[in-house]
């Protein structure tokens, strides 16, 4: 596997977000090693929250919602994706697969750094690799918060505007990075947080994690992925671990997950999910402390 690694001086100047870079090194079983970068607030002993982005973000996304949650008393964990942020980006489209994100995710959450009784934060992809693994490790997750996310199989469409962003990704010459989450946000984005966001990707023989991910999403039945969706259905819905449906109210892309989640995970059952106004897909970006605050309140109450 080629293996792309982005020079750290891209990260330099990063507005609010002092975090230190920290880095895990996984085997690879499909040959070699990969280094997996994230950052980390609030004390050590504290719960883990585990806070997984998704396309085409990285932990910086997270940057206002660290600083809340370490003042909760949480160790909140915001890793890079394999392909993303700081992280080994492999080179060839054909090196990206959902079942090889679920792996290294999992490989850093549980090998690297044997995170216990957690909780996780998933939003986008966050979600779609996030549930694979609470279904797959069960006994490692104390809660759940999904966020603008959802698991799909392939057996109901995706909305429109999941198929025109995936058709412009597929079609645009240069991947406008910046320019893809600014369109998932209501706020306005400074030039500063743009070029923060296009920091990871020095060019394009960079972007093949970003140019993959919308193909790797099941929206067909007979999609490589989806009996593997199926089959964490079936044992998610049938959990009791505490599940917390905290969906913007913008957010065309997934915002018909919000009462699909509410309604069939049985840990959702009793608990008070927050819709949050006046936020896109990228609620993080937009209502960020809100969001934060919503989950301390869940993990602490």
């Amino acid at each position: 596997m080629r293996l792309l690694r982005t020079p750290e001086d891209r990260f330099t100047d990063l507005p609010d977000f002092p975090y230190e870079p920290r880095y895990a090194e996984l085997p690879d079983p499909h040959g070699g090693r990969i280094r997996v970068g994230y950052v980390e607030a609030g004390p050590a002993d504290g719960p883990v929250v585990l806070l997984l982005h998704g396309e085409p973000s990285w932990s910086f996304l997270y940057r206002k919602m660290l600083p809340v949650l370490a003042a909760a008393g949480l160790r909140a964990i915001a890793p890079d994706l394999v392909g993303f942020g700081r992280s080994d980006k492999p080179g060839d489209l054909a090196d990206h697969s959902y079942a090889r994100h679920v792996e290294w995710m999992r490989a850093f959450a549980f090998d690297a750094l044997d995170l216990r009784d957690v909780t996780l934060v998933g939003q986008d992809w966050g979600g779609l690799i996030g549930l694979r693994m609470v279904a797959s490790s069960p006994s490692r997750f104390a809660r759940v918060v999904a966020s603008n996310t959802g698991l799909p199989t392939g057996d109901t469409d995706m909305p429109p505007a999941w198929h025109a962003f995936r058709t412009a990704v597929e079609k645009a010459p240069v991947l406008d990075v910046a320019r893809f989450v600014q369109s998932g946000c209501a706020s306005v984005l400074s030039d500063a947080e743009r070029k923060a966001y296009d920091a990871p990707f020095p060019n394009e023989t960079y972007k093949a994690g970003p140019r993959a991910m919308p193909s790797l999403v099941p929206y067909r039945p007979d999609d490589p992925a989806s009996e593997a969706n199926r089959a964490a259905w079936k044992t998610l819905t049938k959990l009791e671990i505490p599940f917390l449906v905290a969906f913007s109210d913008g957010d065309p892309i997934t915002g018909g997950m919000a009462p699909v989640l509410r309604r069939a995970m049985r840990g959702a059952a009793g608990v008070e999910h927050p819709v949050i106004g006046g936020a896109g897909h990228f609620l993080q970006e937009d209502k960020g402390e809100e969001l934060a605050e919503h989950v301390a309140r869940f993990v602490r109450g």
